[in-house]
């Protein structure tokens, strides 16, 4: 019988994340890869050479075409076990959760359908079997209240000192115009567009590549005065961990320090995080930069902007399944107070009040 003949894993996966690189090799929509993608990869190859050190699986690929007698079952148990062996690792030795290990899994799938697309190296569809678990994170976001109160309150904004001031005015900006951190802080004049006495903000997004185009109220454009000519950008230049600090803070100064509980998915199941502080979590504690996009975002849903008109603002597709996370989230505000609406008609006292 012939000997299998098999090609190193991680010599295929270099190859695959250089070409990337140095634009070789390009996505199906004929664009390059973006640098967080390749990142993603790179950190894919470093966590799976940490696994087979700590495991002591060999990872290889079996060198086969189509039109050979590929030996499926044998495979399919090897890469059964790897799937089982890995996810272990990740779960057990790293704590990692599903929306971690499902994103290195995606990336383990789409490389081995590169193999079979670029390479004619035939895996039998093997890479279908390897599941890719979701966990539904709890939307941490700013209510219509709060962020007013953000916006508006001097009382709060005499409290704050310099950096936080700039941490607030970042945030708040965030909330409003509902871009990534990372597109919002290489925000420059030539995002920016003026007709007549309207201020409008313009950008492409680095990670979508859509257009967006939407007109600035009156606060946010006296942030962008403050900051004109001061820096390159259009607001002050904070690294990311510094500004989740920042507007851990201000929102402790706000006081939003109300218990929140924190919650994450691991296989499936729910496990409940506990801090470090005594008293447990607080909301001040998990807002991050995150929180602006999905603020902006649920912002207008809940005060009645059409689902489209938001799309529009957001870059999410008709069907993201991210969007309608955050409709549901609007939704449940506006039940809210139709509960409040619905219990004063209750009151026959109320009603003229």
């Amino acid at each position: 019988m012939k000997s299998q003949t098999y090609l190193d894993f991680f010599e295929l996966l270099n190859n695959f994340i250089s070409k990337h690189k140095s634009g070789k090799l390009l996505l199906k929509n004929g664009a390059r890869m973006r640098k967080g993608s390749i990142a993603n990869y790179e950190n894919l190859c470093k966590i799976l050479k940490e696994f087979c050190d700590f495991t002591g699986f060999e990872l290889r690929i079996l060198k086969s075409k189509r039109n050979n007698n590929y030996p499926f079952r044998k495979e399919k148990n090897y890469w059964r076990k790897f799937y089982f062996q890995f996810t272990k690792y990740l779960y057990s030795t790293r704590n990692c959760f599903d929306n971690y290990v499902g994103t290195l899994i995606k990336l383990i799938r789409s490389f081995f359908n590169h193999l079979e697309r670029e390479k004619g190296i035939y895996l039998g569809k093997l890479q279908s079997s390897f599941y890719v678990r979701h966990e539904n994170i709890p939307i941490i976001v700013l209510n219509p209240d709060q962020l007013h109160h953000l916006i508006y309150d001097q009382e709060l904004e005499t409290r704050l000192c310099n950096r936080l001031k700039k941490a607030k005015d970042i945030f708040v900006f965030g909330c409003t115009v509902g871009c990534r951190y990372s597109d919002l802080k290489e925000l420059t004049n030539l995002n920016l567009e003026r007709i007549f006495k309207e201020t409008y903000l313009k950008l492409t997004s680095k990670k979508t590549g859509t257009f967006s185009r939407m007109k600035l109220p009156g606060y946010a454009v006296t942030i962008l005065d403050k900051y004109k000519g001061k820096f390159s950008t259009l607001l002050p230049p904070l690294h990311l961990s510094n500004l989740i600090k920042y507007i851990r803070e201000v929102a402790e100064v706000a006081g939003w320090t109300y218990p929140v509980e924190k919650v994450r998915q691991k296989q499936g199941r729910f496990k409940e995080i506990k801090s470090s502080n005594p008293g447990g979590y607080r909301f001040c504690d998990l807002i991050s930069t995150h929180t602006m996009r999905k603020t902006a975002i649920t912002t207008y849903l809940s005060l009645g902007m059409p689902e489209q008109m938001v799309r529009r603002i957001s870059g999410h597709s008709p069907g993201s399944k991210e969007f309608f996370r955050y409709v549901n989230y609007a939704q449940a505000y506006r039940d809210l107070e139709a509960e409040k609406v619905f219990r004063r008609l209750a009151c026959k006292d109320t009603l003229l009040s």
